[in-house]
């Protein structure tokens, strides 16, 4: 696989607030494909007030048949944004639980604005089961802003992913500071672009993308944009050979 590989991206279109129309999904599918992306699991939010799987499952098809007849090359995988509760612990194991790709990993957000004491303890148990949680855009959630709350995750056996457009700022200030410490870390496992519309979608991804390239080096790109996330997609751990 030689082009980049995104694992949090809103292009399903009318199931959630990403993509509004399939014009729109579509002109989000070009815009990745111009800057190197091959592939893409779109991850519609997992909430009540979204789309249910089955309807999410009809967009997705019905998506894979328009970028066919587009003729756009992006191959389209299998994911979902779960907000991490309860109620998705215990969706795990289940025909409810929305899973990433062949099914060993989970993307996860936590909430934004408020702390999560608790959660060693749940990503624990989400690994107890089996599963891998891939905690999305930590640099956006005030509970990272605890010192020392990424490092302590990742010993814990979660992944952190990247949305590479807080490097230049898109987030804010503050989201920027953290996911610049982060990525000099080297607390990231995977990158990704969290693209919800068309609307300068080149230009923000593309400056974002040199801004990684730029402050990690382009093997920090390759593995975060393309290796890793092709290998959680078809399900192989990063634990052996891979960060």
């Amino acid at each position: 696989m030689s082009g980049f590989v995104d694992l949090h991206c809103h292009l399903i279109p009318g199931v959630d607030d990403g993509a509004r129309t399939l014009d729109d999904a579509l002109e989000m599918a070009r815009a990745l494909v111009d800057l190197g992306f091959q592939t893409v699991a779109p991850s519609p939010h997992a909430r009540p007030e979204y789309a249910p799987p089955e309807v999410v499952a009809d967009k997705l098809a019905e998506l894979r048949a328009a970028l066919d007849a587009a003729r756009i090359p992006l191959t389209l995988g299998q994911n979902a944004e779960n907000f991490l509760d309860e109620d998705f612990v215990r969706a795990l194991g289940t025909p409810r639980a929305r899973m990433l790709g062949a099914g060993r990993h989970v993307l996860v957000e936590v909430p934004y604005t408020s702390p999560v004491p608790a959660l060693p303890d749940v990503l624990f148990r989400i690994r107890t089961r089996g599963v891998t949680p891939v905690i999305a855009h930590p640099e956006r959630c005030l509970e990272f802003e605890r010192k020392g709350r990424a490092a302590e995750v990742v010993r814990a056996g979660a992944l952190l992913q990247l949305d590479v457009g807080a490097l230049t700022g898109r987030y804010g200030p503050q989201a920027r500071k953290l996911a610049r410490a982060f990525l000099d870390e080297g607390l990231y496992s995977v990158g990704a672009t969290d693209l919800h519309s068309p609307v300068g979608a080149r230009e923000w991804v593309g400056a974002a993308l040199a801004e990684l390239r730029g402050r990690a080096g382009e093997q920090a790109v390759v593995q975060l944009m393309r290796e890793h996330p092709a290998r959680l997609l078809a399900g192989e751990s990063l634990e052996s050979g891979g960060e």
